[in-house]
């Protein structure tokens, strides 16, 4: 992934992205709950790096605390829309054609529910919290990929070796982990990583809609949310963290498809000339095996057949 110039920029901005959001539990340029009246929408300066906003609180503080928000939230909503995408593909690729025509029916009428109404429902009876955005996020992303996903894994699993397991007697589950999850890890890299990037725009979008986080927790969205009403006067303050949202964004996006770019023996030439390489290695190594092992069962037989005339000669 280094070797490429998207998969650098990738790596450093989530990297720059987890380490802000470690710091930001111990400490951060100035509290986040320190404000001052008689420095509102200040301009960058060397007590506030990035300015202030209009409560007077640091920009700089407030969006490095954001960052621990958003990245819990990606990594909630990735992981809620993983299990679930799996879950419905392993119905989908199901041998029951019942169970698996019913579950595609289920999916194509869900993923015609737009994330946003989604969590306005949610929102009705838990309120603004991180888990309407997660489940929101989650639920949505996951129809998208299983119906993504679904046809990688439909030939995978009329592949010859499946066929092969499933006469040894081999569970389904167990062919779905061993099987037929392997191959869908590419598609399923750039799915998840895409998810966590529309989790980041989602959590602004739903906190300006009043549906997202609440107003006591700061991210992202609450920073864009409370600036976005001044941009024409202090465009500085709304710049800050969007650009710090479309960089995270795009680094996501990148994330995915360097990832498999390098975990794809079919992109990746190295990696390919590297199965290669142990399969040859295998290969010879099974033969070593095998001729050694006849020369072991030669040596046996003329073991006995001596034994054997030994004996005959002492009978006689």
């Amino acid at each position: 992934m280094w070797r490429k110039a998207s998969g650098r920029y990738s790596l450093i901005v989530l990297a720059m992205w987890i380490l802000f959001s470690l710091v930001s539990r111990f400490w951060t340029p100035v509290p986040i709950w320190t404000t001052d009246g008689y420095r509102i929408w200040q301009a960058p300066s060397r007590d506030h790096l990035l300015g202030t906003d209009g409560t007077g609180a640091d920009i700089l503080s407030w969006l490095m605390a954001g960052s621990a928000t958003n990245l819990a939230i990606s990594l909630l909503a990735v992981l809620l829309s993983g299990l679930l995408g799996l879950l419905l593909v392993m119905a989908m690729v199901s041998r029951s054609s019942g169970v698996s025509q019913t579950v595609v029916v289920l999916v194509d009428a869900l993923i015609s529910l737009p994330t946003v109404l989604l969590a306005l429902i949610l929102a009705v009876p838990l309120g603004p919290s991180i888990a309407v955005v997660v489940v929101a996020c989650g639920f949505g992303y996951g129809l998208n990929l299983a119906r993504i996903v679904r046809p990688q894994a439909l030939l995978a699993a009329e592949s010859d070796y499946v066929r092969s397991a499933r006469h040894s007697g081999v569970g389904s589950f167990r062919i779905f982990c061993t099987h037929l999850v392997p191959n869908v890890i590419p598609v399923l890299c750039v799915q998840l990583s895409m998810s966590a990037g529309t989790s980041v725009l989602a959590e602004a979008g739903l906190t300006y809609l009043g549906v997202g986080v609440p107003s006591g927790l700061p991210s992202w969205g609450h920073s864009l949310t409370t600036s976005v009403k001044f941009i024409n006067v202090f465009p500085l303050t709304v710049l800050w963290p969007g650009l710090v949202v479309t960089m995270v964004v795009v680094a996501l996006n990148l994330f995915g498809d360097a990832l498999r770019d390098a975990i794809d023996p079919v992109t990746n030439p190295g990696l390919r000339a590297a199965v290669a390489a142990a399969g040859r290695s295998a290969l010879r190594s099974g033969e070593r095996q095998e001729t050694s092992a006849q020369s072991d069962d030669s040596g046996h037989h003329v073991d006995n057949a001596i034994r054997t005339g030994e004996g005959d000669q002492s009978c006689r």
